[in-house]
């Protein structure tokens, strides 16, 4: 039992000095930069999703939002991705001039904020637009079939939970065993837009 005290002792004090020597301020400027981006690429998504999603049919409703499912999910898996990632990979790459393995040493240096983009504001602006275009699919399937509301209700919020939650934990696996593939290929992509 006191060996096991002083394994977690020893831990706790290795974690603090980690958190000493890694210890920075609190980014103001990102959290401010996150929400903001965070309001606009939502109201943007969401607007698009209402006005476009009640006014399609009930299979191109199921596409989009199956459509916003995968975004999320691929995002997460971008998320994912960059935090697992070996960045020694991408300096050796770099200095070779690969295309694409600048842009994947500046992602891999702000892992935390990419991925916090990526899973936290794609993914979760994602979850919630597929939820309220869910609500839609409902709507339309009680007005056109007379479908019990709780019923269609509650099997269209579970069968968009289950996707998102089960393609979720499929991407983290196949993210963190294909993390370096995965980020050298979305940093060749964002190198079209984006030079670094």
């Amino acid at each position: 039992m006191k060996k096991k005290e002083n394994e977690f002792k020893n831990l706790v004090e290795e974690t603090r000095k980690k958190e000493k020597i890694k210890k920075e301020k609190v980014n103001v400027k990102w959290i401010i930069t996150i929400v903001v981006v965070s309001f606009v690429i939502s109201f943007c998504l969401s607007f698009i999703a209402n006005s476009t999603i009640p006014n399609l049919s009930l299979i191109l409703g199921i596409i989009v939002t199956f459509i916003f499912i995968l975004i999320g999910i691929l995002f997460d898996i971008i998320g994912v991705a960059v935090t697992t990632a070996e960045e020694a990979v991408f300096h050796s790459m770099n200095s070779r001039k690969v295309k694409g393995a600048k842009v994947a040493v500046k992602f891999k240096k702000n892992a935390d904020k990419v991925s916090s983009f990526c899973c936290d504001v794609i993914g979760d602006i994602c979850g919630v637009i597929s939820g309220a275009a869910g609500t839609t699919i409902a709507a339309i399937l009680i007005a056109n079939y007379g479908f019990n509301v709780l019923l269609v209700g509650l099997l269209v919020t579970a069968i968009i939970s289950s996707l998102t939650i089960g393609g979720k934990a499929i991407g983290k696996s196949f993210a963190i065993n294909k993390s370096d593939i995965i980020l050298y290929e979305f940093a060749k992509f964002v190198s079209n837009f984006y030079k670094g």
